[in-house]
């Protein structure tokens, strides 16, 4: 028996077809997810194709078995009705499958019957689904006789099965996509747990730890995220143990210098009026200043400055301070002079002066006149006319004994730095910027009362 098709326009797969807009999806959207739903998405995708395969090799198998099945039947009613044609010479009309010489017959099956052959063809793509098998009969000439059995039953059972198939291989990527995200959303945790330390550790938190209890310091092997966290742990240790020797450091070179200039500048004030002493008596005075500042610099970064809050009238404080640290240089403006004098915050008085103070010199060393102070609700700002700030500056946050620009003049570095640290002490933030028309703007928020 030889078989001219066994499926003539086979349809798409339902089970691919239905997954393929879902895969589609899941190509497309890996840059929008986080880890714990890429993986269940891979664990689903995963799934998907392995559910796509055994879906199609249980079709074909289920397939096989019913058109060999109605293959068999065909021919086996085709070798009846041409034992009862042989015996009576017509086709047994109660048999309505079953022609001599159909014209429904389809083609390929009327040539290989006339060739000889007895063979059987399958339709399952139309919309009636059938099997007929056919063979020759006579010799001069030849007709051809045929059986036809419907397969809209077995069709209707196919659609079924392939119904069933597509229900499973959802539940189980469901099933497998649930599955993966709670496998992986402890993960997830431990990753953000980490990166939410090691942000903190960014920001200055040098004692934040994960402290990750699975994993023992000095072990190999095993849990990587719990690798990850002792390795943030020893990075985070490190650096604190290398930053408070460098605080420490820091604290005791200006200590140890106090006394020796204290001595010096006795001795230089002793010193008979001349240029020369003159000279002696301001680089003295200039290392008194550094000297201070590094010890002011070393109990920041100690942490240890505790703040006298009070509420004060921003306006008229910022006035005084103004008064006092420019003078007639440093030009005082409250923008809505009766509101900004009735406004009130809770600072600490003489903090709030050192950080003016060090902007003002700032702006005064390194900018251009006029230098101007405005108050504008909560908010300070200091402004020069100069070059401005450097982009580096202003990218970084200023960096200790560095001034930037060379046009921006000689100095410490520590003004701005002192400045920044101070406002963090009494609450306040320093924000650092470049006016549209040039110059530099340090803007001091404070916390209103």
């Amino acid at each position: 028996m030889t078989s001219m098709s066994r499926t003539a326009g086979r349809r798409p797969h339902p089970v691919s077809a239905a997954l393929a807009p879902a895969l589609a999806h899941l190509r497309a959207a890996p840059g929008r997810l986080g880890l714990r739903w890429k993986i269940a998405a891979l664990l689903a995708a995963g799934c998907s194709v392995v559910a796509v395969a055994i879906g199609l090799l249980v079709h074909d198998a289920r397939l096989d078995q019913v058109t060999d099945s109605a293959r068999s039947g065909a021919v086996a009613q085709l070798v009846r009705v041409r034992q009862l044609y042989e015996l009576t010479g017509q086709v047994d009309q109660a048999d309505t499958g079953a022609a001599l010489d159909d014209p429904r017959l389809p083609g390929p099956l009327r040539r290989a019957a006339l060739a000889g052959q007895r063979t059987t063809y399958l339709d399952m793509a139309s919309d009636d689904p059938c099997v007929w098998a056919a063979r020759p009969v006579g010799d001069h000439p030849r007709h051809v006789l045929s059986v036809r059995e419907s397969l809209r039953q077995q069709a209707d059972e196919m659609a079924e099965f392939d119904r069933q198939l597509l229900v499973s291989g959802a539940v189980v990527v469901g099933l497998a996509a649930l599955g993966g995200a709670g496998l992986s959303s402890r993960l997830s945790r431990e990753l953000r747990t980490a990166a939410a330390i090691a942000r903190r550790i960014s920001q200055g938190e040098l004692d934040a730890r994960i402290g990750d209890p699975r994993r023992p310091a000095g072990t190999h092997g095993g849990n990587e995220v719990a690798e990850l966290a002792t390795a943030v742990d020893t990075m985070a240790a490190s650096l604190q143990q290398r930053l408070e020797a460098e605080q420490r450091f820091t604290a005791d070179v200006a200590h140890e210098l106090r006394t020796p200039l204290t001595g010096l500048h006795t001795a230089a004030e002793l010193l008979p009026a001349s240029r020369p002493t003159e000279l002696v008596r301001d680089r003295v005075r200039a290392l008194h200043v550094l000297t201070e500042d590094l010890l002011e610099v070393a109990r920041l970064d100690a942490a240890v400055e505790k703040p006298d809050l009070e509420v004060h009238p921003l306006g008229r404080l910022v006035e005084t301070i103004a008064e006092r640290t420019g003078g007639s240089t440093a030009g005082f403006t409250a923008v809505g002079a009766e509101s900004a004098y009735e406004t009130y915050v809770r600072t600490d008085a003489r903090r709030l002066e050192r950080i003016l103070t060090n902007l003002v010199s700032n702006a005064h060393r390194h900018g251009g006149a006029p230098v101007e102070v405005r108050v504008d609700g909560v908010e300070v700002r200091v402004r020069d006319h100069g070059p401005g700030f450097p982009e580096r500056l202003l990218a970084d946050g200023p960096q200790r004994f560095q001034t930037g620009a060379r046009e921006r003049g000689q100095g410490t570095g520590l003004g701005l730095t002192i400045a920044l640290g101070q406002a963090q002490v009494i609450g306040a933030r320093v924000a650092l910027a470049n006016a549209a028309d040039g110059g530099a703007v340090a803007a001091v928020r404070l916390p209103r009362a």
